[in-house]
């Protein structure tokens, strides 16, 4: 029995292939293709396209990669065509999706949607697409279930594979250790996000914002993840010319948050991986700015950052758009290093964690797909 998995950037590259782990793990003989990164390949999907190929973000930077877009959505149509898997599990990047949901299900394909589209902070409009063009929906934020069933979705929270995927938070010397860093001095984790539009965006803030805090706190050590795909030289290369020295890991962002005193972090998944080791941190995100135009005319959100979002309350500093300076960072971070607006913080990422619930996620999920199938 085969199925079809997309998948269409990295944080639900991982998503995906703890799914597919998962589903294995039940069903040896389930193979698997569609579009993934490295961790859905390792898997054993046969890819019909790779994430990279999907890697942008906003509204201007997607414009020119429109024709090789339609080109991906038609060859992954032929695809399922050709081979009728049991089911397509499609896994967030909801323009993309929505338009290949629509296809499959012409082909009379049945549909799973892995981490719903976020319909509670805009374009509310898309739930009566997910009413009419997916069998299930598997939420990994626990209040988007009520929101989706009270609009007709067939929504279920399994619960949030972040949970499963990073490490169990603890003292920062292991991890100092595992990274090769001196257990003994703090450290600055410094997430700036992984594919390279963000990198274009937000990384020489980053740095120089880094550069500051090193001269403000003798000893600090400096740890930057470089996310799969990324061009190393891309990443290292503003810290040297800013004579920032730092220590580069190929991936494993929530060690080197494990590692640290407290994190800046790009806004997204990274974000809650960073509260899941119960680090403070500082969120941030810049857009190109006609994206950004559009969409502050179209989300109403109190918080951009999920921590905060999951709290319903600001948990951790937000920086957004030309709030996000070197400046405002090393303020943003300097209560957080120590003292009661720390144990502030930590506290209100245990009060996360507690909202998120148990572990299991992929194998819940694993099992709503199984069920799906076994009903058709």
């Amino acid at each position: 029995m085969e199925l079809m998995v997309v998948a269409g950037e990295p944080s639900g590259d991982q998503h995906a292939a703890s799914l597919v782990a998962a589903l294995k793990q039940r069903d040896p003989s389930l193979t698997f293709f569609g579009m993934g990164g490295e961790k859905l390949l390792a898997q054993g999907l046969e890819p019909v396209h790779h994430i990279r190929e999907l890697s942008v973000m906003g509204l201007v930077e997607v414009l020119p990669k429109l024709p090789h877009i339609f080109t991906m959505l038609r060859s992954l149509e032929a695809q399922a065509a050709r081979r009728r898997p049991a089911c397509a599990v499609l896994v967030d990047v909801p323009d993309f999706n929505f338009r290949l949901a629509r296809r499959l299900k012409r082909l009379g394909i049945p549909v799973i949607w892995y981490v719903a589209p976020t319909v509670w902070a805009w374009r509310e409009g898309r739930t009566r697409l997910l009413e009419a063009l997916v069998d299930r929906l598997l939420c990994i934020l626990p209040f988007e279930e009520k929101f989706l069933r009270d609009r007709g979705v067939n929504a279920t929270y399994v619960g949030n594979p972040v949970v499963e995927q990073v490490p169990d938070a603890g003292p920062p010397q292991p991890f100092r250790r595992e990274l090769g860093l001196d257990e003994h001095r703090e450290v600055v984790a410094v997430l700036p996000g992984s594919r390279r539009s963000e990198i274009a965006r937000l990384l020489p803030t980053l740095v120089e914002a880094s550069k500051r805090l090193v001269a403000q706190r003798p000893g600090l050590q400096v740890v930057v993840p470089i996310a799969p795909g990324l061009d190393r030289a891309t990443v290292i290369g503003p810290f040297e010319r800013a004579g920032v020295s730092a220590t580069f890991v190929d991936g494993r962002a929530p060690q080197c948050v494990g590692a640290s005193t407290l994190a800046l972090v790009a806004s997204g998944t990274a974000t809650l991986e960073a509260g899941l080791m119960r680090r403070p941190l500082v969120a941030m995100y810049r857009l190109n700015a006609i994206s950004y135009l559009v969409g502050r005319a179209m989300v109403k959100l109190d918080h951009f950052c999920l921590v905060n979002l999951l709290a319903g309350e600001r948990v951790v500093p937000e920086l957004l758009q030309g709030a996000m300076t070197p400046e405002a960072i090393v303020a943003a971070a300097e209560p957080l290093w120590s003292g009661p607006e720390r144990e502030k913080c930590l506290a209100g990422l245990d009060r996360v964690r507690t909202v998120l619930g148990p572990k299991g996620t992929s194998a819940r999920a694993a099992q709503a797909v199984l069920e799906l199938i076994a009903s058709r």
